[in-house]
């Protein structure tokens, strides 16, 4: 996910898809934790998009 594409969309927008990638998340560690992730770098790349979104949200709470 890029920051242009996340800076385009609404805070209702990225309340959503921060919600989304907590559960995809939750879900990467679960299947790690059960042995069945087959690219463990997929966590690294939601929790990086997660902190993105937030910083996003961040910034569009204090304007």
């Amino acid at each position: 996910m890029d920051v242009k594409e996340l800076r385009q969309l609404t805070a209702q927008e990225l309340l959503e898809k921060e919600k989304q990638l907590v559960q995809e998340l939750f879900n990467f560690r679960f299947q790690l934790g059960t042995g069945r992730l087959e690219n463990p770098m997929q966590i690294r790349k939601a929790k990086r998009d997660l902190a993105r979104i937030k910083t996003v949200l961040r910034e569009v709470s204090k304007v």
